[in-house]
């Protein structure tokens, strides 16, 4: 068997090989004319055919079928709204809506002004005063409607009549006495120590003592007439007593020996009263006698006496001469006292009675019968509620005038020009420091933990229903069919066709190779068809 030569091989390898290059190339071409030619191409005046290439012929086409392919089968409503259902999309949302609240918290933020974007602040300011003036505006209205004044006086009358219907006694319950009972003390005593207190009270003093001092009234016209008839009165209880006592003192050893003294210092000074005759009746009378019975006299006498101040007679007489004297000593006026009394004198009692007084006034007993004074009160009122007190003290119909009047005061008060300037006066300085001037610092340090953490689930919550109501209708508004058509017309044909080459080339080039090996086949059994036949 001899070797076949290339010569020999030649016209058996011809027809495949040249088979699988004319599918090759034609394969080729074919790719390229889906994008080549760019422009149709004219040969006296007519457009061959395939010219442009498929791609740029059918570019409307071919965009219209993309944008309806995305829109309707690629990303749809549908597609959106469980893609943002699923569980590593959540989890992922809700780290980052965290670390943003995060950041945020952990801010140093100035005030809340300089959260507003610069270009927005004046608008910002504007709004700010707008609202404040519609605040006022709304409280002010509405202080003025009848509805308010029927609600004010209502309450008024419900909560007046809960208050006056309760007593002392179950208002005052023993720990709340006690705390009322220390406070009143400690302001009562407080009160009466204080500086104006001590000098009012010596103003009135001075006033009162120089009026006394200078009056030309008597003294029964400046004391009170019921204490001059009271002190009358007394007296004359107290005579009898009084002279029963004294005769008893005449048989005291004490009191006799004065009396004997006494009269023996008498007898002495009449004698000496007659002057030379006093030598005469010495001649006559032993003075040592005389003098020696006096004791005896007044042991003969003293019963008598005695006996005799006991008599009503006596009684009623010495009471009698008493008043007497007693009515004319008030009936002088007081100046009269004091016309022989040095000046300084005077001004010295009545320091001391200022002194007194205001150290009487600011002591502690004085305190101590106030709030005496003040629990006796308290005590025999604490079973009267507080309307029945009112009641009596008030003429009738007067505890509904002063409910009406508490309200129509309460009314003209919240409703006076002055209420409303000053309560837009308040808002405007809280408004400015509030939003414009404290700084909010970091707001983690004033939040709690497990407010923050509420906080967190709280917004991923609304913001997971948030894009789960609303991504879905956006994504339909949106019309992705027509935005992917018309961003396909919009592309570079070149940049068309770069696209889809970068996509399918490998592809391509199979097809390249597929079309080779069908034209070899294809060579093969056209080279075994003529070698048969």
């Amino acid at each position: 068997m001899s070797t076949l030569t290339f010569a020999q091989l030649l016209p058996y390898a011809i027809p495949p090989l040249l088979g699988a290059l004319i599918g090759y190339v034609t394969n080729y071409i074919a790719i390229r004319m889906l994008f080549r030619p760019l422009r149709p191409w004219r040969v006296f005046g007519l457009r061959l055919p395939l010219t442009p290439g498929i791609i740029p012929a059918k570019r409307g086409e071919l965009a219209e079928k993309m944008g309806d392919m995305v829109g309707s089968h690629l990303l749809t409503s549908e597609d959106v709204g469980r893609a943002l259902e699923k569980e590593g999309f959540r989890r992922e949302l809700q780290g980052a809506m965290a670390e943003k609240l995060g950041q945020f918290l952990d801010r140093d933020l100035g005030p809340v002004a300089s959260l507003v974007p610069a270009e927005f602040r004046g608008r910002f300011a504007e709004l700010v005063e707008l609202l404040r003036w519609k605040a006022v505006k709304a409280v002010f209205e509405y202080l003025d409607s009848a509805e308010f004044e029927k609600l004010l006086r209502g309450y008024l009358e419900r909560k007046s009549g809960e208050l006056l219907s309760k007593d002392l006694e179950n208002f005052l319950t023993p720990q709340r006495y006690q705390a009322v009972r220390g406070h009143v003390d400690a302001r009562i005593a407080t009160f009466l120590r204080s500086e104006g207190v001590g000098r009012a009270v010596g103003n009135f003093v001075d006033a009162k003592t120089e009026q006394w001092v200078t009056s030309e009234r008597s003294l029964r016209e400046v004391l009170p007439a019921g204490l001059v008839e009271v002190l009358l009165a007394q007296l004359e209880k107290e005579v009898p007593p009084l002279l029963e006592k004294f005769g008893g003192m005449l048989y005291d050893p004490d009191f006799r020996s004065r009396l004997v003294k006494k009269g023996r210092e008498a007898i002495e000074g009449f004698l000496d009263s007659l002057g030379g005759l006093s030598g005469i009746l010495a001649g006559f009378f032993d003075m040592d006698k005389v003098y020696s019975r006096i004791p005896e006299f007044l042991d003969k006498a003293g019963e008598e006496i005695s006996r005799w101040l006991r008599e009503e007679k006596t009684q009623a007489q010495v009471a009698s001469a008493i008043r007497e004297r007693l009515d004319a000593f008030l009936d002088r006026p007081v100046a009269s006292y004091l016309e022989k009394v040095p000046y300084e004198k005077v001004s010295g009692v009545r320091r001391f009675i200022r002194q007194r007084a205001v150290a009487t006034v600011q002591g502690r007993r004085a305190a101590d019968t106030l709030m005496a004074l003040l629990e006796r009160g308290v005590e025999r009122l604490k079973d009267r509620s507080f309307a029945s007190l009112l009641q009596r003290v008030l003429p009738e119909g007067g505890l509904e005038k002063g409910r009406a009047l508490v309200a129509d005061r309460i009314l003209a008060a919240l409703r006076a020009p002055s209420a409303r300037e000053a309560l837009e006066k308040v808002l405007a300085e809280k408004l400015d420091h509030w939003l414009f001037r404290k700084p909010l610092g970091r707001l983690s340090a004033r939040l709690p933990a497990d407010l923050r953490e509420e906080l967190e689930a709280g917004l991923f919550r609304q913001l997971a229903e948030l894009l789960k109501k609303e991504v879905p209708p956006l994504v339909e508004t949106l019309n992705v069919r027509r935005i992917v058509e018309e961003k396909v017309n919009s592309l570079d044909i070149l940049k068309v066709e770069g696209l889809l080459m970068g996509i399918m080339q490998e592809q391509f080039k199979y097809i390249n190779l597929f079309g080779a090996l069908l034209g070899f086949l294809i060579g093969f059994a056209n080279l075994l068809l003529l070698r048969f036949l």
